[in-house]
């Protein structure tokens, strides 16, 4: 592997990061946070992980791009992390995260409807078999399903699957850091999702110490250094590479939950994830090689 190919893995390595954090996201939903309250959630992951991400950078962002970034912070966070939760709330974890794995694909169709843009054959067809793994690791359980989580989830799927594109496309402001537009981006989300508190929250307000770790882990972790780090690899590598992470969602979930809630999974299942992980992986690598490895993004 080549000077570029090894940048591109650090990248992929790095972009990863986010992922494994993500995992963590619905058990710490349903055994840390109160109940009926994903909006609140929503904005306590995105504003102060946003406003620390600016406190530390000090950077104002340039007028021309205001509007780029409303645009983003929609995608990302301020339609995202609302629909996120609700799935989290209304459906179960491995469900969602079936909807979540299928990001690669949406990523690659909007790259051709939007920018004519056509993503090599070899990654839609790990894709392909990465959603496939997570389906069956998935329905070989029991699954219930909810209609209105179900459309959560396809909806936050799109909505960070188009934001992550855009990324990509449109980089940063010239002589702004990463950091600090991650941190507008959050900010700016975290404070579109407050009108809807009140609008769809029922669940009463509570602050124990379970819901301050739930809330801190989800804003620091999961929120400031989980998103720097994917969009750091989201603006040099090619969208469809780094969606392909996302499998390592429900890895990661069902990792945990071996480890620490003491859930078991049959050979079946185990096999999907297995295919799931493998990819990931595979995905990757046949987009670093040097041999054939696809033109950068114009």
């Amino acid at each position: 592997m080549d000077h570029r190919g090894t940048g591109q893995a650090r990248l992929i390595l790095l972009g990863a990061i986010a992922p494994i954090v993500w995992g963590t996201t619905y058990a710490v939903t349903t055994e840390l946070l109160p109940p009926g309250r994903p909006m609140t959630a929503a904005v306590l992951r995105a504003l102060p992980a946003g406003l620390l991400l600016l406190a530390i950078t000090r950077q104002m962002l340039p007028p021309a791009w205001w509007g780029r970034t409303a645009v983003l912070a929609l995608l990302n966070f301020g339609a995202f992390f609302p629909l996120l939760f609700v799935a989290a709330y209304r459906l179960p974890g491995g469900l969602a995260a079936v909807v979540g794995s299928a990001q690669p694909l949406v990523a690659a169709a909007l790259l051709l409807l939007a920018f004519r843009q056509r993503t090599p054959l070899p990654r839609l067809l790990w894709s392909l078999a990465a959603v496939a793994g997570v389906a069956v690791a998935v329905l070989a359980g029991t699954v219930t399903v909810d209609a209105l989580g179900l459309t959560a989830a396809v909806a936050g799927t799109c909505a960070m699957a188009a934001g992550v594109v855009l990324v990509r496309r449109w980089g940063t402001p010239e002589g702004m850091s990463g950091l600090a537009a991650t941190g507008w981006q959050l900010t700016l989300g975290g404070l579109m999702a407050v009108p809807l508190v009140p609008l769809l929250d029922t669940g009463p307000f509570v602050l124990d110490p379970p819901a301050v770790a739930g809330y801190l882990w989800l804003a620091l972790p999961g929120g400031a250094i989980s998103y720097a780090a994917w969009f750091h690899a989201g603006r040099r590598v090619p969208p469809t590479s780094l969606t392909l992470l996302m499998p390592l969602v429900p890895v990661t979930a069902a990792v945990l939950g071996w480890m620490l809630l003491g859930e078991t999974f049959t050979g079946l299942q185990a096999a999907g994830f297995g295919l799931a992980l493998v990819a990931s992986v595979m995905g990757q690598l046949w987009g670093t090689s040097p041999a054939r490895r696809p033109r950068p993004d114009p």
